[in-house]
């Protein structure tokens, strides 16, 4: 029997990629008329999906329709425009007991704020009144803020921050320990008031750093990833003028320099030829590509659904400009089944979304949200 098997595997292999080759997806187009879609996801075990609209609101599909009422409107608290506003949610993985959910966006003076809310008695509405403050980050320029909340697999609440804009990182924050900009951050929001720093974070108990600090050397991490499966983290970070690039490492590998401003993906920052590149100790992307394929990467999550079963594994990103659908498999420390999907015009995409049941969605600048279905 063993042989029997043996015999036959290499005809098996042949068999799913021959078949994996031939799957052609499409976009389904579940809600439109939304305003600057930015972020799409659900808590644990909810159907509901929740997208964060820039401008200050959080909306609800619930049974395949747009409610009118947003779950969550802080838009007089906002500035919103260009990089500014609602950048993202993040939903406690209790959340189905406490009701929390973590938000991130700029206020009026542009300055990024991280801030705690509570569900309402209506489960499709949050007080706006319960608001708490955890983090506020002062920000010297209007774009790179980052934006995206997070929860890792460690329970821990992840913060991407840019380097605070303009053009190649003129404060040097990207390499500076002592400032939370161009970081990773990570915090626990399960102790402390308003939060602790855990205690396994790279640089606690330094004085010349912030225990906030999980990983440095980043330029605007607009989106990231985690993949239970694999354990490991995803960062797409946008380049300056030349190189766009996407990060993975694993998700427990902690204290990474991911080399901005020094590099520019895994190339000598072109502002900076007068200094050192020394690339040793520093984290090169997985993949990059240069301007003439796109100007900003937009990151999107592992696929894990079960609708698409073929595409397991599978990381799926786009870029602003180009519009494009492409995914890989990252395994054994390199890029495999590298795809290019045809699924016709998208226009400029913002950003990914997953629901609690592990299928992936598209969110555009004309106000659309597709989910990636696979073409019958």
């Amino acid at each position: 029997m063993a042989r029997y098997i043996a015999f036959l595997f290499p005809f098996l292999c042949y068999f799913f990629q021959v078949a994996h080759a031939d799957i052609t997806l499409r976009l389904s187009e579940v809600a439109n008329g939304l305003k600057n879609p930015l972020y799409l996801t659900s808590p644990a075990g909810d159907p509901r999906l929740f997208i964060v609209e820039q401008a200050g609101r959080i909306r609800i599909i619930a049974n395949g329709k747009l409610l009118s009422t947003p779950f969550l409107d802080i838009e007089g608290k906002i500035k919103s425009g260009g990089e500014q506003g609602l950048l993202s949610v993040a939903f406690h993985p209790d959340y189905a007991k406490n009701g929390f959910l973590y938000v991130n966006y700029t206020d009026k003076s542009g300055d990024t704020r991280i801030e705690r809310y509570h569900v309402a008695s209506n489960p499709n509405r949050a007080d706006p009144d319960s608001a708490k403050l955890l983090l506020k980050i002062e920000q010297p320029y209007a774009n790179h803020n980052g934006g995206l909340n997070l929860f890792g697999h460690d329970g821990m609440l992840y913060i991407g921050m840019g380097d605070g804009g303009a053009a190649g990182d003129p404060h040097g924050n990207g390499q500076n320990l002592k400032t939370l900009l161009g970081k990773m951050l990570r915090i626990d929001v399960n102790k402390g008031d308003p939060y602790s720093i855990p205690s396994d974070n790279p640089y606690v108990g330094r004085k010349d750093a912030r225990g906030e600090i999980w990983a440095y050397g980043l330029r605007n991490p607009w989106r990231y990833a985690f993949d239970l499966k694999d354990n490991l983290l995803y960062i797409a970070d946008v380049g300056q003028n030349k190189i766009e690039e996407i990060n993975v490492v694993p998700a427990s590998q902690k204290g990474l320099n991911y080399g901005w401003n020094i590099l520019e993906g895994s190339t000598c920052f072109s502002l900076l030829l007068s200094r050192s590149c020394d690339r040793v100790g520093l984290a090169l992307p997985a993949l990059e590509y240069d301007h003439d394929q796109g100007c900003s990467v937009i990151g999107g999550f592992v696929y894990r659904g079960r609708a698409v079963p073929e595409l397991a594994g599978h990381y799926f990103y786009s870029d602003y400009c180009a519009g494009f659908l492409k995914s890989f498999k990252y395994t054994d420390g390199k890029l495999n089944e590298q795809r290019d999907w045809k699924v016709g015009e998208i226009g400029n995409v913002l950003s990914f979304g997953e629901d609690a049941a592990g299928e992936l969605y598209i969110l555009t600048a004309n106000g659309s949200v597709y989910r990636i279905a696979k073409d019958s």
